[in-house]
């Protein structure tokens, strides 16, 4: 599960301490995970034993009724053996139902710290295009995700970044109904097709992904970093259309998309220190907004509730 180090301008604990945070995660997500898949084991067998329990309770029930109808007497049947899971029934859903239950720990890393907490807007818990990204790559992806930077003391958005231990990639994501058609015309407008035969003009986003690298290589620069960097422009759904690439520009449409998303969760390796220092200089740039915490209210680095209790 990537790691989500800037939301917006929304304070988080990256900022705090970008070496630490990273590889605390990753731990906290392993042995969670270890810990659920346990109690998931326990309740499949326990389930076992009650479907076997019901099995010889029936058999032994229906041995019952013979002898009854024999002599004419009546018995009390006994009650079922019922059986009720707490967690899901496959592995395959019960990683989802791990990564669900991430989400919102993760939320909460990237809008507070221990003594800070950002006021956040709650729609973000039902960004499904953020949990997109969180959930289908590795740990060892850091996004930040329309994060805002200080140009001149002024606030300027930039696109999403993620930024991974081989290179940066500068995200600008269209988001259209299934089958549309977005014609690449130039790099001010481009053009959306509709299957209803009517369209619209969208500002090109290479204005917005060329911006956001430049300002992440002025921030580079500033700290004698050097980076890969690609810029893509991304749609899942709708097919991107144009008689040339633009120059050092990714168009990635619904033709490319899975090949992009499984090029994406098949790199493998660790943290590396350049990227973390990479993380570092951009965060150091961010705008954050953020209030004290109240005093009473109690927060720990280690919580994560994800699992059910073990009964």
């Amino acid at each position: 599960m990537a790691q989500l180090i800037k939301l917006r301008d929304y304070i988080s604990r990256y900022e705090v301490n970008p070496y630490h945070y990273p590889t605390q995660f990753i731990r906290l997500k392993r042995e969670n995970w270890e810990k659920l898949l346990l109690l998931w084991e326990k309740e499949n067998e326990a389930q076992r034993k009650a479907e076997m329990e019901e099995k010889l309770r029936r058999e032994q029930e229906k041995e019952r009724f013979r002898w009854q109808n024999l002599f004419q007497r009546n018995t009390k049947a006994e009650d079922p053996v019922i059986f009720k899971r707490n967690l899901p029934k496959s592995k395959d859903n019960l990683r989802k139902y791990f990564l669900n239950r991430l989400f919102p720990f993760q939320l909460k890393w990237a809008t507070s710290t221990l003594t800070q907490v950002s006021f956040t807007d709650k729609k973000y818990y039902f960004d499904e295009q953020l949990k997109f990204l969180l959930q289908h790559f590795p740990d060892i992806y850091l996004i930040m995700y329309y994060p805002i930077v200080n140009v001149k003391k002024a606030p300027v958005d930039m696109d999403i970044i993620m930024i991974s231990p081989v290179e940066m990639e500068i995200i600008s994501i269209i988001k259209e109904e299934p089958n549309t058609i977005v014609i690449v015309d130039d790099e001010r407008t481009w053009t959306v097709n509709y299957n209803n035969d009517t369209s619209k003009k969208i500002i090109s986003p290479i204005i917005s992904l060329k911006r956001t690298e430049q300002i992440v290589r002025s921030i580079l620069k500033k700290h004698d970093l050097s980076y890969t960097i690609k810029k893509t422009v991304l749609s899942e759904d709708a097919h991107l259309v144009y008689a040339q690439e633009p120059y050092n520009v990714s168009l990635v449409g619904a033709s490319d998309f899975k090949r992009w998303y499984e090029q994406k969760r098949d790199l493998t390796g660790s943290l590396k220190g350049m990227q973390l220092k990479v993380a570092e200089a951009l965060l150091e740039h961010c705008l954050t907004t953020s209030v004290r915490r109240p005093e009473w209210e109690n927060d720990d680095d280690n919580e994560l509730t994800l699992l059910v209790e073990d009964k």
